[in-house]
């Protein structure tokens, strides 16, 4: 079972609009959500799932709204969430922003998207780019939706429309892969009123994976079938082929248009494509990482006078590669003042209201080593106010590169009228939760 009604709220918990798809809740039950929210974050036990004799509330806030569905049967909570979600994703598709003010100025169009993305609490149709075939936000097109509705919705194949032509047949694929890091820092800190301390000199990374997606922007004609081919090591194992570099992914989830039958027994990923941009696959790969941008920093202290700290980043890809838009954000003391830089290449600036010095560079060549010194004036009364220890955070993007080295082997491109496309193939790999954390 799904959800017997959804509502949208403002802050205070007024209804800015609803939809009762079963009849089998009292609409009126939503008046409890507000105050048994107010409850539960009173006693800082606030819960995804609350409950008001048998009525269920399950909620998700965004922005300044709350979107709440309403049940009294055993319902699928991550069917809920998940239509909660791609509701808030359908909503930003149409308004741009999903906020107080989108729902009162779209009224008429909200309410037809609740009606056509849910059924008697099932949802129905959830691709925008369906929905924005018969509802859009001119009040005649929503009269004529009524009459025809589109071959999409009734068709087995509703994420594509029929009779979609092009003059140049292409296919874009990327490959973006994201690092996530947790690093403990090499690093040195030096107190001239205490005593010198040394803190792991080596360094270590706590923990590592790599979460992939593969993208498309397809432009092709007519209902192609495409078969993709990756260098997957269950595959090449089950063809008795094991040459060259392949991967192990894991937790893979596909788009809808992929046949996952034909995945499950033979690993040939076939499908008809959507038209236009889409996420084909997501996977992670829990695996070892190299931190690709390796950090070493030393903080020296002269107490109730200044602070100096030199970081040193290098880069350790491939010297072919270049990453681009590095970005390294330094903790700072929150009661530093009159900030001085100076850096090897690129430029740092003091961000006094995130308590960071961020220095970007441009570009960074694999295997180049590069300097940033800064320099804080500190107050001259002690503050004994015991300060976390922010992390050290990298961002940056590397194109043409992969640390899984995952390959597209090829993509089949079959339509009946038998036309040739193009297919073009990107990779890029970018930080995610790139962490490197000091013990001083």
């Amino acid at each position: 079972m799904s959800a017997s009604a959804i509502f949208v709220l403002d802050l205070k918990g007024k209804v800015l609009i609803c939809r009762n798809y079963k009849g089998d809740v009292d609409m009126a039950e939503i008046d409890h959500f507000m105050s048994l929210l107010m409850q539960h974050e009173e006693e800082g036990l606030i819960c995804p799932v609350m409950a008001h004799g048998n009525v269920h509330f399950m909620w998700i806030k965004h922005s300044n709204l709350y979107l709440v569905a309403t049940t009294n049967k055993n319902s699928n909570a991550s069917l809920v969430y998940s239509f909660l979600y791609k509701l808030v994703e359908v909503f930003t598709e149409y308004f741009k922003e999903l906020e107080e003010e989108s729902i009162q100025d779209n009224f008429v169009v909200v309410y037809e998207l609740l009606d056509e993305l849910m059924d008697f609490g099932f949802p129905q149709t959830t691709d925008s780019k369906i929905l924005q075939e018969y509802i859009t936000q001119e009040g005649a097109k929503l009269e004529v939706a009524k009459t025809k509705v589109p071959t999409t919705v009734t068709n087995a194949v509703s994420w594509r429309s029929e009779g979609i032509k092009y003059k140049k047949n292409e296919v874009f694929i990327d490959v973006i892969e994201s690092i996530n890091v947790l690093v403990r820092l090499p690093c040195g800190l030096i107190d001239h009123c205490v005593l010198f301390i040394q803190v792991n000199a080596n360094g270590s990374v706590m923990s590592s994976d790599i979460v992939g997606s593969i993208k498309l922007k397809t432009m092709l004609s007519g209902m192609p079938e495409l078969r993709l081919g990756l260098n997957d090591r269950v595959l090449f194992a089950l063809t008795g082929r094991d040459k060259g570099k392949t991967v192990v992914m894991e937790d893979v989830k596909f788009h809808q248009c992929v046949r996952l039958s034909r995945f499950e027994s033979d690993r040939t990923i076939s499908f008809i494509p959507p038209d236009g941009e889409s996420e084909l696959m997501s996977y992670r790969i829990n695996t070892h990482v190299k931190p690709l941008i390796w950090i070493e920093s030393v903080i020296e202290k002269f107490s109730h006078s200044r602070v100096e700290i030199m970081v040193k980043a290098k880069g350790q890809f491939k010297k072919q590669s270049v990453a681009n838009n590095v970005e390294v954000r330094v903790p700072v003391p929150s009661d530093a003042d009159s900030p001085k830089f100076k850096t090897s290449t690129g430029h740092a600036k003091y961000v006094p209201e995130k308590n960071l010095v961020v220095w970007t560079i441009k570009s960074f060549p694999g295997g180049k080593e590069f300097l940033m010194r800064a320099h804080f004036g500190l107050p001259s009364v002690e503050n004994d106010e015991a300060e976390g220890k922010p992390p050290i955070t990298v961002k940056f993007e590397i194109p043409y590169f992969t640390v899984s080295g995952i390959q597209v082997r090829y993509m089949k491109i079959i339509e009946k009228s038998g036309y040739q496309a193009l297919p073009w193939v990107r990779y890029i790999t970018q930080s995610g939760d790139y962490q490197l954390r000091t013990n001083v």
